[in-house]
């Protein structure tokens, strides 16, 4: 059972993200979410408040969870990124909206790259984190450097941010 959600005041038509209906969290992410690494714990909580997180059994299960709840989030945040680029617009905003279709073209696919990784390779997988979140950070510095700053843009990187900080 699951509920869908959009990112707040796009003004564009968005494809739905489908996230659970929240369900009462374990001990074992209470404690995760407790970590100093860990900067929202309040977005941690809510994102893990899963069926599956419940059930997961270790650090490990838990990290492949949140990789592939990335996934559907990093789609949503592409195609807010394309159906702006379907809009007119100046060559230096076109230019920066593909740096952020990039970005989050790698973060899609990255975040299920890496919820395999986990298990074989967990140095691998943190590596490829720490990439994805490189790769956003650039797409809100070329975002800020535009001077394109609509807030739900940057919350949209925000978000994406968190799901990395958690998975790190």
């Amino acid at each position: 059972m699951s509920t869908s959600v959009v990112l707040p005041n796009a003004n564009i038509p968005l494809s739905k993200v489908k996230i659970p209906l929240p369900v009462a969290s374990s001990k074992l992410v209470g404690n995760f979410c407790n970590y100093d690494s860990i900067g929202n714990r309040s977005f941690c909580i809510e994102a893990l408040s899963t069926p599956e997180a419940v059930v997961a059994k270790d650090l490990t299960q838990l990290g492949i969870l949140i990789m592939k709840l990335g996934v559907p989030n990093a789609k949503a945040a592409l195609n807010i990124y394309n159906e702006m680029i379907r809009k007119p617009s100046s060559p230096q905003l076109l230019k920066v909206l593909n740096y952020c279709v990039e970005a989050y073209k790698y973060a899609s696919l990255s975040f299920g790259m890496v919820s395999l990784e986990l298990v074989e390779d967990p140095q691998v997988a943190n590596y490829d984190v720490t990439v994805i979140d490189l790769e956003i950070t650039n797409c809100e510095m070329e975002l800020l450097d535009a001077k394109l700053q609509e807030p739900w843009l940057l919350a949209g990187n925000r978000f994406m941010h968190y799901y990395i900080a958690v998975g790190f």
